[in-house]
């Protein structure tokens, strides 16, 4: 029997349900049967359970990692929407009698450790769980059965607890009835697959249909705990409080059969349950997949709904900001209309003023013609002034170029007066160990420098707010000529010469100024160019830059009391600092005795001038000597625009000139010569960049190759004869054998065209020129035999 309760006091019923509607429908329905007689109030109890590693997607459960931020926060909040409407929902199916919702947050404990926790902690004296309330938590629980027994049993006596499903109460026993033994050991018989392994561990990979059969034993397993007798249950709940008549009808029979007629019936009744789950979970399966593409439909539609409601809302600004400009333009009309209000004021005392200009249009029509006498004048005037400025303008460009000459001129002067005695040696700073590695990050390899793909001894550091080049000279020098060589370097100073800015003892290093656009052979060579790094030069700019290093390797040349040959002038070894002002390093390694020492640096020279008229890195010295001016032409580097024709023949004139120094009129070719040819060359490139109307070369107008009687690759670098029998020295030059020979015995150690050291003095026979020079003599012969 219920208790009497006071009037005004209001019962509070905790009824526990999950996400099956029509379930939680029915689990409500009963408990507001149970209790209409008196007045109660009802709690919903229902699982929070939207896992942060999941999401449910319309292809179906997928990990939060494989979907983008934006569109896991978009299937979040469509869960969380769908819970909240599914609680209204059942806040609604109460009617009248106040309900509340208590969402059980996951924790975790087992769903049934922490019902029989919160039955403690609420002081629950009545709760209503509906079947379907365990099956919805994916918490740590063998089945909805086992942890509705777990809550049967644990809880705590003060409190009534009813388990629904299907909207009627399921009745509970603590003990095993015998009577009904042998009908339990038949549906367990009967339900039991030897095949089928229930391990918690297969579960992992099972589908959810192998979950719903799972579910179906464990619900199997609460039909063999019922108390399938007549009699009334331990619970006290009586058979009345079903109100389903053919229950009763079903009870009745039951009570009249014999054993066998019992199990005829029950195993008749299962099967039928089979048949009506099997096509239950068809019908649930379809209408998961029309469920989920309509939740993606409904996904789509809900993004082209934002975005509508973007567009709408930018609509709305700019018709704000248009009704804003309207307004302003409203104004601006009533503020032209005053205007003209006032212009027709205005316009009323214009007769007056008409007679005033009458009057003072005489006064200027003589006055006018007083300023046409003087603005012939002052015409006259101004031609002359304009010739004046044209000459002075002139003027100003010879003073230019001659300061230039007069700095280059200075420059050069000052190994002179540093020989003369004068005390002008330019300072440079002794630095700690402990400041290089500190500006070097301990030499890390982050600072190093690289050159046509390859890396350096040379670092980028920064000292005292300054950044500089540090190149590391190593253990290859002793400490005197380490000294030596700093001392050389703090005497050469040149605008076109990098200067040097300290020294350190150890680890033997000096510093250099830092060039911040790399070496010439970075911004020359395509392979190079790829890195993104130099930008590509124009003709005119390669034309000074080769006029600015013949300058500073002239200073060089020019030295007293002994010339200094740079010895390895390459791309490389010119830098070129942030307004693309070349400057030649890697020189003062060596002194030498005379003026023919010098030879190599002219002859490298030319080959400079190749690399910046054809923008390619020939692979080897020996290819550029064999180039006529013709062939020099046809190879123009297109990245540079459009070559002067006058200027691309001049220059390859005189790259061939400077390869062809240690043969005939060009022995005693200097290094003067060149840096006054290339002045001309300059002044017509300025001339041309200037006003323009020049011819470009281009494979039209470029002439034909005209070849020479005797191959360049057929003469010995050496005697300048045509070689009888040809060997490939260390270097890889072919030499006459006699010539290289010779010049081997004299002591010499180096190579006798790029002026380096030779790794080795043997020689290998260069058979395949001797064939090729054999068959021009026979063909020369043929010629002179049939002229």
């Amino acid at each position: 029997m219920e208790e009497n309760h006071e009037e005004g006091e209001v019962e509070k019923v905790y009824v526990a349900v999950g996400n099956n509607v029509e379930d939680g429908y029915k689990t409500i329905d009963w408990a507001l049967k149970k209790w209409n007689s008196i007045p109660i109030s009802m709690v919903i109890l229902h699982i929070c359970n939207i896992s942060n590693d999941f999401v449910y997607t319309p292809f179906g459960k997928l990990p939060a990692i494989s979907v983008s931020e934006e569109k896991l926060q978009v299937l979040r909040k469509y869960e969380e929407e769908k819970i909240d409407k599914l609680l209204s929902k059942y806040i609604a199916f109460c009617g009248k009698v106040k309900a509340e919702i208590f969402k059980v947050e996951k924790q975790d404990d087992p769903i049934q450790v922490l019902i029989v926790d919160l039955i403690s902690k609420l002081n629950i004296t009545k709760l209503v769980m509906g079947i379907t309330f365990m099956r919805s938590s994916s918490w740590k629980s063998k089945s909805a059965i086992s942890g509705s027994f777990y809550v049967y049993q644990n809880k705590p006596e003060f409190c009534e607890f009813y388990i629904i499903c299907g909207g009627k109460m399921v009745a509970l026993k603590r003990e095993n009835d015998g009577n009904n033994n042998n009908i339990r050991n038949w549906i367990g018989k009967m339900f039991h697959d030897p095949t089928r392994n229930l391990d918690r561990s297969s579960s992992i990979s099972e589908d959810p249909w192998d979950k719903n059969a799972r579910e179906t034993e464990n619900y199997l397993q609460l039909l063999l705990s019922l108390n399938l007798d007549e009699e009334t249950d331990n619970n006290g709940v009586d058979e009345g409080e079903y109100d389903d008549d053919d229950d009763d009808v079903e009870l009745g029979v039951l009570q009249h059969m014999d054993l066998a007629e019992k199990m005829e019936y029950m195993k008749r009744k299962t099967e039928e349950a089979r048949e009506m789950m099997e096509k239950n979970k068809r019908e649930a399966k379809s209408n998961a997949e029309r469920y989920a593409k309509a939740e993606w439909a409904v996904s789509l539609c809900s993004n082209r709904i934002e975005k509508l409601e973007a567009r709408i809302n930018e609509e709305g600004r700019r018709r704000v900001k248009i009704q804003e400009t309207l307004d302003m333009e409203s104004e601006q009309l009533d503020e032209v209309a005053r205007d003209v209000e006032e212009g027709k004021a205005k316009l009323s005392s214009l007769s007056e003023l008409q007679r005033e200009l009458s009057s003072k249009l005489r006064s200027l029509t003589m006055a006018k013609s007083q300023a046409e006498a003087q603005l012939e004048k002052v015409v006259s005037e101004r031609g002359k002034m304009i010739e004046d400025i044209e000459k002075l303008r002139h003027q100003r460009d010879i003073f230019n170029r001659r300061i230039e000459f007069c700095k280059e001129k200075d420059a050069i002067g000052l190994v002179s007066r540093l020989n003369a005695g004068e005390d002008a040696r330019c300072r440079y700073t002794e630095y700690a160990s402990e400041d290089i590695r500190l500006a070097t990050d301990d030499f890390s390899d982050r600072r190093r420098l690289k050159s046509g793909g390859n890396w350096t001894k040379v670092y980028r550091g920064r000292i005292k707010s300054t950044t500089l080049a540090v190149k590391v000279i190593g253990d290859c020098l002793s400490d005197q000529d380490f000294r030596a060589k700093v001392e050389l370097l703090s005497e050469i100073r040149h605008p076109h010469l990098v200067a040097i800015a300290g020294f350190c003892s150890e680890p033997k290093c000096i510093l250099f100024e830092y060039m911040h656009n790399g070496n010439l052979r970075d911004s020359l060579f395509t392979s190079q160019r790829k890195s993104g790094r130099s930008r590509i030069l124009k003709w005119h700019e390669r034309v000074r830059i080769a006029y600015q290093v013949c300058s500073g390797l002239g200073f060089l040349h020019s030295a007293k009391p002994r010339p200094i040959a740079h010895g390895h002038l390459t791309p490389s070894k010119i830098l070129l600092d942030r307004n693309l002002v070349p400057k030649i390093s890697g020189f003062g390694l060596t002194l030498h005795s005379d003026q023919s020492d010098t030879k190599p640096d002219i002859r490298a020279f030319g080959v400079l001038l190749l690399h910046l008229l054809t923008g390619r890195n020939w692979p080897g010295l020996l290819k550029a000597m064999t180039m006529n001016q013709t062939a020099v032409l046809r190879d123009l580097d297109e990245m540079a625009g459009k070559w002067p024709l006058e200027l691309a023949k001049e220059l390859a004139t005189l790259a061939t000139t400077c390869l062809s120094i240690n043969r005939g009129a060009y022995m005693d070719l200097g290094i003067g010569v060149i840096m006054e040819e290339l002045g001309k060359i300059r002044q017509k490139a300025d001339e041309f960049r200037t006003r323009g109307g020049y011819d470009e070369a281009t494979n039209g107008n470029i002439p034909e190759e005209e070849h020479t009687d005797v191959p360049c690759v057929f003469l010995c670098p050496i005697f300048q004869e045509v070689m009888k029998n040809p060997h490939v020295a260390a270097d890889g030059f072919s030499y006459e054998q006699e010539a290289i020979e010779e010049w081997l015995k004299m002591g010499h150690d180096t190579s006798p065209m790029t002026n380096l050291r030779l790794d080795h003095q043997f020689l290998t026979p260069n058979h395949t020129l001797r064939s090729l020079i054999q068959d021009w003599h026979s063909k020369q012969a043929a010629a002179r035999a049939s002229s």
